[in-house]
């Protein structure tokens, strides 16, 4: 009998030692994360998408460049100009340009080149006839199109983007991290429930061994044993589901730090235990602030809101007429020389200007008035979204700091369930000794104490479930666990 109060005494006693130090190949949380942001699939999908925002800013900066245009083209005309007899007259011209085009942020657009026209037929029996221009024209939006918020709406529109892609991959990350932190912590309490079992099936098939000695001698009767190799046949059943969890656990463990094989057999990941989590100081005021600060979503949606007042401002100013301002400036030059007509260009021999208006009025706006109203109503819809988002926030960030604060208690009142239940045991195994307790009372009592063991880890492992939801809704992952994102 000794031999049992012993072994059960040590057991326990080396089950709530402090672990050993790890093995040097076990696999750390820290490693676990880092493995993850260079291997997960959804990170590695995720992290294309600021690069393709910020293609497409560039591209959109790219509207302003300008380009240079050479043209050459080259006609023949054939009409009559007498009918009886028929007399046709032929002309043949060829013409050239080359201009620098190009557009300015406020709307207007500029043609800045030069121009020569070859021209001859019978009218001058084929002598060459040089006309030349050299100047610049230009188109000025005065009302519809005109000033940056017009000219600049996509140039607007893809900054905003490119800072919700931004936002986006980083609560990519954030996700991935605080999957794999709980991931981690998953496995590790599936872990401590296999010990659990494995422990609770040693304990039982002690007090098997006890009894069938006991049983030997008379002293004690067969139902004892019975019920206590019945004992040990259920605990058996526990360790499979206990193995079979802690597997599926360490399988999506494997997924997240971008594992691809995930085999049912072989030796599990050495992982390290995880202590128990350091209770932050909450501060509502303040965590509400910090959320609205570095919460992925909700500097999405505030950008969303940008994006939706540059459409609805832009559609505004499609409603506006088209007027505008159309000019033109620079010199001519006529001669049947063409390095003759060149010079008269380039000494400013002959001065050219036009200037005019062009207005166009649409007699409906129906297209107009339907996409003001539609760009109005997303601002307001959007508008909508983010105090829904705000509101969203707060409730969790609260729920967040609730939980913290629970799990803490329920950590300090598992542990000392914990302690009542050894003592417990002692009590009734004591008792059992004496001959005053039966099987029965000392089975049920190591139920009891792995139950409530199974509460303490449980607990434990809530409250770094808690810890991580709440840095997440804080947006405090990253910083928490120094990674930056460049």
């Amino acid at each position: 009998m000794r031999l049992f109060v012993f072994a059960f005494a040590a057991a326990f006693a080396a089950h709530a030692a402090p672990p050993a130090s790890r093995p040097s190949n076990a696999l750390t949380l820290d490693d676990a994360i880092r493995l993850a942001l260079a291997n997960n699939q959804r990170v590695k999908v995720s992290a294309f998408d600021p690069d393709i925002a910020r293609a497409n800013l560039l591209a959109e900066y790219g509207r302003f460049d300008p380009a240079l245009t050479f043209r050459r083209s080259h006609s023949e005309n054939e009409f009559p100009v007498a009918t009886s007899p028929l007399v046709t007259q032929l002309t043949q011209t060829d013409d050239y340009s080359l201009s620098l085009d190009g557009a300015t942020p406020w709307g207007l657009t500029y043609s800045l080149g030069a121009i020569a026209n070859h021209e001859r037929g019978t009218f001058n029996r084929f002598s060459d006839s040089f006309i030349t221009f050299g100047g610049v024209s230009i188109t000025q939006p005065l009302l519809r199109g005109f000033g940056f918020g017009a000219s600049l709406a996509g140039v607007r529109v893809a900054k905003a983007n490119r800072g919700i892609s931004d936002w986006q991959h980083r609560q990519t990350v954030i996700d991935t991290v605080t999957s794999v932190i709980l991931a981690y912590n998953n496995l590790v309490q599936a872990r401590d429930n296999l010990r659990i079992a494995r422990l609770s099936r040693e304990l039982a098939a002690q007090l098997l061994s006890d009894n069938e000695k006991r049983n030997r001698i008379g002293s004690l009767s067969d139902a004892d044993v019975i019920q206590a190799r019945a004992r040990v046949a259920n605990r058996e059943e526990s360790i499979l589901f206990a193995e079979r969890g802690a597997r599926d656990i360490e399988n999506q463990l494997r997924l997240l730090i971008g594992e691809t094989a995930f085999a049912n057999t072989g030796a599990p990941i050495e992982i390290t235990p995880l202590p128990p989590a350091a209770e932050p100081a909450v501060n509502p005021a303040d965590d509400l602030k910090r959320a609205y600060d570095l919460r992925p979503d909700y500097q999405a949606a505030r950008l969303g809101v940008t994006i939706q007042r540059t459409n609805s401002a832009l559609a505004q100013n499609q409603l506006l007429p088209r007027v505008d301002f159309v000019g033109s400036y620079g010199y001519n030059g006529s001669d049947r020389d063409f390095a003759a007509s060149r010079a008269q260009v380039r000494n400013e021999d002959n001065r050219a200007y036009s200037a005019g208006v062009v207005v166009r009025v649409p007699l409906a706006f129906a297209e107009g008035r339907g996409r003001a109203r539609a760009a109005r109503l997303g601002l307001r819809q959007t508008e909508a979204d983010l105090s829904r988002i705000e509101r969203d926030i707060a409730v969790a960030v609260s729920a967040a700091a609730g939980q913290i604060e629970t799990t803490g208690q329920r950590v300090a009142a598992t542990r000392s369930a914990y302690e009542l239940a050894q003592q417990a045991l002692d009590a009734e195994q004591k008792r059992f000794r004496a001959g005053t307790s039966t099987t029965f009372f000392v089975l049920q009592l190591q139920e009891q104490l792995s139950a409530v063991e199974s509460g303490y880890y449980r607990a434990l492992a809530d409250q770094r479930r808690a810890l991580a939801n709440y840095q997440r809704e804080l947006g405090t992952t990253l910083a928490n666990h120094n990674i930056k994102l460049e």
